[in-house]
């Protein structure tokens, strides 16, 4: 049976106004959920960088003390990224970097990395990762205190040579059954400090 011109139109009607509906639908979900989202990530922001700066060592908001730093080989960044700065009393305290190990065993591993302003690493979080369950996530902080070995350390403790895993012959422990993953991690926290010396002043400046 012939489809008449009339159920064409109408046909063409509905299906318009099912689209109209569904994209407000989407617009409003949206709107009504975005304050929600950033508040949510927000806190996780807030919860990781305090993970790795106790509060009172800070009295400023330091998610929202950022300077934005152009890609560098160093922080493993192709695009611009955020440096999350800490001050108390407007005294610089730290500077916590997002880095990235381009070369981990599954892919790119996603770090914080936190300097205090003398140089040293107050801490070091895996924030986003695709390693090995059972072997490779060892690198996070619910897994193993592996990532804890970072802490108070400097690019002169260990020396240049030291900043290897042992297995290479420097003073960091590999996890077991994985050494890919740790020397990644290795070599992207000393490149941040690296980073860091170098630009210090015009992260503070």
């Amino acid at each position: 049976m012939a489809i008449s011109k009339r159920q064409i139109l109408l046909s063409g009607a509905f299906l318009w106004l099912f689209a109209v509906a569904g994209t407000t639908f989407v617009a409003l979900t949206e709107f009504t959920t975005r304050d929600a989202i950033a508040d949510n990530e927000r806190a996780l922001l807030l919860r990781n960088l305090y993970a790795l700066l106790p509060p009172e060592r800070l009295d400023n908001d330091i998610a929202g003390d950022t300077l934005q730093l152009e890609p560098s080989p160093l922080l493993g960044t192709e695009q611009a990224s955020l440096v999350y700065r800490a001050r108390l009393a407007g005294e610089p305290v730290a500077a916590v970097f997002s880095s990235i190990a381009p070369n981990g065993y599954s892919g790119r591993i996603h770090l914080l990395v936190a300097v205090w302003v003398d140089g040293s690493i107050a801490g070091v979080r895996v924030v986003k990762h695709a390693e090995t369950p059972g072997l490779g996530d060892g690198i996070e902080i619910r897994k193993s205190d592996w990532i804890t070995g970072f802490d108070g350390r400097s690019l002169q403790d260990p020396a240049a040579e030291g900043w290897r895993v042992k297995r290479d012959g420097g003073e960091f422990d590999q996890l077991t059954g994985a050494t890919i993953t740790p020397r990644a991690v290795v070599e992207a926290v000393r490149n941040t400090l690296l980073y860091y010396r170098a630009n210090v002043d015009m992260i503070f400046g």
